[in-house]
């Protein structure tokens, strides 16, 4: 392992530490930071959750879906490409970064209801970001794709739903 490496590993390291972050299904580290305590009404769901996310570029954040809008906010580290699928326009990349002049975008959204996977594509780093998601975030919204499944539904798109699905 090189010194930039070793150092990269320990800053992450002491990163999830410091944040109390634990493992996430969908690939990378994360913590929740925020549950609204006021609810919709009628429903048991808070209006608003955050999280931090930590994504390293050894790992990948698997295609899934949930049905709430989900906000991105870039924090430190590379830049997040977050990766969506939809039937209009394929396969679209969003990198989420705090360089603007290099076409970043300091903050991002996934609409309810999109396709969506992240990684982070600079070699040896990572990306901390925040995602805020309203309705709030409740793990029963979650589904998680096989690759099977998004192949025959994009079978454009084969390398990226290679890279982002576990199976």
């Amino acid at each position: 392992m090189s010194e930039k490496e070793e150092r990269i590993t320990n800053e992450i390291k002491k990163i999830v530490a410091e944040l109390n972050m634990q493992p996430h299904p969908e690939g990378g580290y994360y913590v929740e930071t925020y549950r609204s305590p006021m609810e919709i009404p009628g429903k048991d769901r808070q209006l608003m959750t955050s999280i931090y996310f930590l994504l390293t570029s050894d790992n990948v954040s698997n295609f899934h879906r949930i049905k709430s809008d989900e906000l991105w906010f870039h924090h430190a580290g590379s830049p997040i490409t977050v990766h969506l699928l939809n039937e209009e326009q394929g396969h679209v990349e969003i990198k989420v970064g705090s360089n603007v002049l290099n076409g970043e975008h300091p903050q991002a959204l996934v609409k309810g209801g999109e396709i969506f996977g992240s990684s982070v594509d600079v070699e040896n780093s990572y990306a901390l970001v925040s995602c805020v998601v309203a309705p709030g975030f409740d793990f029963q919204d979650f589904e998680l794709f096989k690759r099977v499944d998004l192949v025959s539904q994009f079978p454009n798109h084969h390398e990226i739903i290679t890279r982002l699905t576990a199976e």
